[in-house]
């Protein structure tokens, strides 16, 4: 996760994070990713069934339920423990996780254990009243996912009428008070769409946006065709951050993030090492306590069923089953040898991630795209966009 507003922007100090220790129980949640213990943000895709049909679902999503989802019992337990552990924040994920009945319950529930809840969305189930309840027990966040305009939207979600009802769920959340932002996945298909994105955040007063990256996962593996070139990923990262300022200089600064690739961080830090480097020298502390990539270490997944993975993507290996184990012993237990080596990755990359310039602020990026195209989890990201000329 690169901090476009944070960092180009300069909306973050180094001092901002320092002034809390970097202690993950201490930071706010817009300086979590400079935390310095890196306890895991765990994504629990409490369900598998969806309303919609999207294209590029990492979770291969249905439109029914699977009879072994965690019980609202199963999921209390898996909260308490996550609490116990220092989990600052449980991502409820799917599906869509307004299918489950007892997600307010268990939002409530991991909010009076002291976590931070927010929920990833499609938006289109956000009634007013759901709003209303969500905003009560302390809901502390809800991304809402937006592919473009209404034509791209709704092709890439499978139903007509998604975007229009992700924008009524937006509305509701913001009549309710709570705070929303949209998520976006770039492909070649919809990164026209991006300036569409931002022209939303300012009329809708949406006060953040997050730009992921594909990720070669779920029935997103079927678009690797459809991923951006290097070059066209270059400027797209160019677009999110001139869009990003445009709006800072006029004053109505918005929380910008590119997600899922941490060649980003580097891209960012270049450009303004020509633009101001005082401001360069800033933005290359606040890439090292980032860290890059996080899987396996500050962040985690478990699935409907229990399983738990390195991250949401990475659904192919499990490292056992919280219904088990729990997960706070799942996760510091190195018997298993892909768990030890990605608490610290660096170590492991092949090729022009072992030597790369910047392997200490990237850490190797996306292991599931590497072994996605290759067949080795060590083999350099192919999404990884610097030339060589950048990484040495």
């Amino acid at each position: 996760m690169i901090g476009i507003s944070k960092l180009y922007c300069g909306s973050v100090e180094p001092s901002d994070a320092l002034r809390y220790g970097r202690k993950s129980s201490a930071l706010p949640s817009h300086l979590l990713q400079f935390s310095s213990d890196k306890k895991p943000v765990v994504v629990w895709n409490m369900t598998r069934q969806c309303n919609l049909r999207c294209i590029h679902c990492y979770a291969h999503a249905k439109d029914h339920a699977n009879a072994d989802e965690l019980t609202t019992a199963e999921g209390m337990a898996l909260i308490d423990d996550l609490a116990g552990f220092g989990s600052p924040v449980i991502l409820f994920s799917g599906g869509e996780p307004l299918m489950r009945k007892d997600l307010p319950d268990l939002a409530e529930y991991a909010v009076q254990k002291g976590m931070r809840a927010v929920i990833s969305t499609n938006g289109t189930l956000i009634t007013p009243e759901i709003a209303r309840t969500l905003k009560a027990i302390g809901l502390s966040y809800v991304g809402i996912s937006l592919d473009g305009m209404e034509p791209i939207h709704d092709r890439f979600r499978g139903v007509t009428g998604a975007f229009q009802a992700a924008l009524a769920g937006i509305r509701n959340c913001q009549d309710a008070g709570i705070k929303v932002g949209l998520r976006f996945t770039i492909n070649k298909v919809n990164a026209s769409e991006i300036p569409g994105i931002f022209s939303l955040l300012e009329t809708m007063n949406i006060p953040r946006a997050c730009f992921y990256h594909l990720v070669y996962a779920g029935r997103g593996s079927r678009l690797v065709a459809e991923d951006s070139s290097h070059e066209e990923t270059r400027a797209i990262v160019d677009l999110i951050m001139d869009e990003t300022r445009r709006l800072f200089d006029r004053g109505l600064p918005k929380e910008i993030l590119t997600v899922d690739n941490h060649a980003d961080g580097p891209y960012v830090y270049l450009r303004l090492l020509g633009e101001n480097p005082e401001r360069a020298r800033d933005v290359l502390e606040l890439l090292k306590m980032n860290e890059g990539n996080s899987s396996g270490r500050g962040i985690g997944c478990v699935s409907w069923d229990g399983q738990v993975h390195a991250d949401q993507f990475w659904r192919h290996h499990s490292f056992g089953n919280v219904r088990q184990r729990p997960f706070s012993e799942i996760w510091s237990d190195f018997s298993d040898p892909l768990m030890m080596q990605l608490k610290d990755k660096k170590r492991y990359v092949k090729g022009r991630c072992a030597t790369c310039h910047w392997l200490d602020i990237c850490a190797g990026n996306f292991r599931v795209r590497a072994e996605a195209v290759s067949g080795d989890i060590w083999a350099p990201d192919p999404a990884c966009y610097l030339t060589d000329d950048e990484i040495r």
